[in-house]
């Protein structure tokens, strides 16, 4: 029985044409700043989102915590969203690595609003901690993928040139916002201080994402990378996919899309499941399960059909679409879902 992996869109595997640009990387020592293929990546996505420079890390969550190391110190205050990826799967890392205090704000959809940075910026005075900076992420893992509106970022970047606060951006899967709004890459970053974008995630590279910025912080951020024990030696057989997917990998990504949709209409139909549809505008499917049944009782049974998914709640499982998906394979994993439970 063919496994119909929906756990992640980490979960994908290098295609053969792939492997093949993979395989005939030229390297160097990255370290040294001599990759030829690193460089090559680094030039080409900081032109696709305009941006004066690009670093390539190991992962997302290196990328997230490098940037933030690099713009802050000890002691000032990050504001964010209580859901956000930063805080919730980067093992307390603005805390260990940057010794930031971490504000947690509830928000709709995920989108820290200008009114809500406005309102929690601290008074300067001794006894309190310096807001500093402030860190969005688009799209939403778990808000289901949602997209963040660009009129409200940018109102929230007045807020921060207002105060003197750093605006940071999860784009982790940003490539899905840009696909799913048509807005480009460079408009939907450009008003943040610096980003982080992954490659390995819906574009299919198996290692890797980017950070951007300033020269000056970019500079900064390859410090911190060797501090966190991210620097790579001949890492341009991994750059060649990462670059191999930027390339190719972009624009498919509304299939993965229309197939999210369609598993989340679906699932949605069935007794045991609801899905707010208002939320699918990308690749993640939340699904609310209907008591007696739990998470766990549904991941068990769903496993025992071959389909796979990830708990993101007592009542709640998550479902992402990818390239390595079809929109066979979705509609088989409908019919095996529908048998098991009926």
């Amino acid at each position: 029985m063919k496994i119909i992996d929906l756990r992640s869109d980490t979960v994908t595997r290098p295609s053969n044409e792939m492997r093949q640009a993979m395989a005939a990387a030229e390297v160097g020592d990255d370290v040294f700043g001599d990759d030829p293929t690193v460089k090559q990546l680094e030039q080409y996505v900081a032109e696709l989102f305009q941006r004066p420079a690009s670093l390539y890390v190991p992962s997302g969550t290196m990328g997230n915590q490098i940037s933030l190391k690099a713009q802050t110190e000890p002691g000032w205050e990050l504001l964010c969203d209580r859901d956000c990826h930063v805080v919730n799967y980067e093992v307390a890392g603005p805390a260990v690595h940057s010794g930031l205090l971490v504000n947690l704000l509830t928000t709709e959809r995920g989108m820290v609003t200008a009114d809500m940075v406005r309102n929690n910026i601290r008074p300067i005075n001794l006894h309190c901690p310096l807001t500093k900076i402030v860190t969005l992420e688009n799209t939403h893992n778990r808000h289901g993928g949602t997209v963040l509106p660009l009129d409200e970022i940018k109102r929230v970047r007045e807020v921060c040139d207002e105060f003197g606060l750093i605006l940071h951006l999860d784009g982790a899967r940003i490539w899905n916002a840009h696909v799913a709004t048509g807005i480009s890459l460079a408009e939907l970053t450009a008003p943040f201080d610096s980003v982080s974008v992954c490659l390995s995630k819906g574009l299919g590279a198996p290692v890797g994402s980017m950070i951007l910025g300033s020269e000056e912080f970019i500079e900064k951020c390859r410090r911190v990378r060797k501090l966190f024990g991210g620097g790579m030696r001949q890492a341009g057989i991994i750059a060649a996919g990462g670059l191999y997917a930027v390339k190719h990998n972009i624009e498919r990504l509304a299939e993965d899309h229309a197939n999210a949709r369609y598993l989340a209409e679906e699932m949605n139909r069935m007794p045991l499941f609801s899905v707010d549809l208002s939320r699918v505008e990308t690749n993640i499917v939340l699904i609310d399960i209907a008591e007696p049944e739990s998470a766990d009782s549904v991941l068990a049974r769903m496993k025992e059909v071959g389909v796979w998914a990830v708990p993101f709640g007592p009542q709640r499982i998550r479902m992402v679409t990818h390239l390595d998906v079809s929109k066979a394979d979705c509609e088989e994993a409908i019919g095996r879902v529908r048998q098991a439970f009926s």
